[in-house]
Formats: C-alpha cells, sequence, structure tokens
C-alpha cells in the first residue's frame, strides 16, 4: 500500500482521496472510482469539525448499499475511517445526511 493511501491532501480549500484508499472503503477497485465520481455513482459530502472538532473534516462516501467515512485533521492524516455494508439491503436515507 503507498504512501497515498494514508494520508489525504489538503490545499487551498480542496481536499483530494485517492482512489487506492477510497476504492477497498467502497469494495471497488481503485481503477473504477474517477468513472463512477463523474456518473456521480458515488456521492459525497465533507463536513468542518468545530468546538472540540476544530480542524478536523469528516468525509462521507456513499456507493450502492456502502457508506465509507473518513476524519483527517488539518494536516490531511486519517484520524479514523469507518465503513458500513447493508449487504444485499439498500442503505438507509437517513445515512445520507450529515451528522449521522
Amino acid at each position: 500500500m503507498s504512501d497515498r493511501c494514508h494520508k489525504i491532501e489538503m490545499s487551498d480549500g480542496e481536499i483530494v482521496v485517492h482512489a487506492e484508499l477510497l476504492g477497498p472503503l467502497l469494495g471497488l477497485e481503485p481503477a473504477a472510482i474517477p468513472s463512477l465520481l463523474r456518473d456521480r455513482t458515488i456521492t459525497s459530502f465533507c463536513e468542518r469539525g468545530s468546538g472540540a472538532d476544530e480542524g478536523r473534516y469528516r468525509l462521507t462516501f456513499f456507493h450502492a448499499n456502502r457508506r465509507a467515512r473518513l476524519v483527517v485533521d488539518c494536516a490531511g492524516m486519517i484520524v479514523s475511517r469507518s465503513t458500513i455494508n447493508f449487504g444485499e439491503n439498500s442503505l438507509p436515507r437517513q445515512l445520507h445526511r450529515a451528522g449521522t
């Protein structure tokens, strides 16, 4: 696994999550990630921390029946990661909201 899989690139307000990191979290081959993002089969949102979480970002990605979440610090280091796979069930709509 390359160093790109352990850190998120952050500069000038842009956040870049490499396919080598995101693919396995969503159960996808990294090479498939760019086209799935372009056609909005993978969706995402970013939340900026406040209060005790100031300086952190929560990045959430959705694909089919999976949700992947990364929490990163202001330097792009991954603080935590999690995935939810609902198997043959659809991802519940309420998981597509910020803060859940």
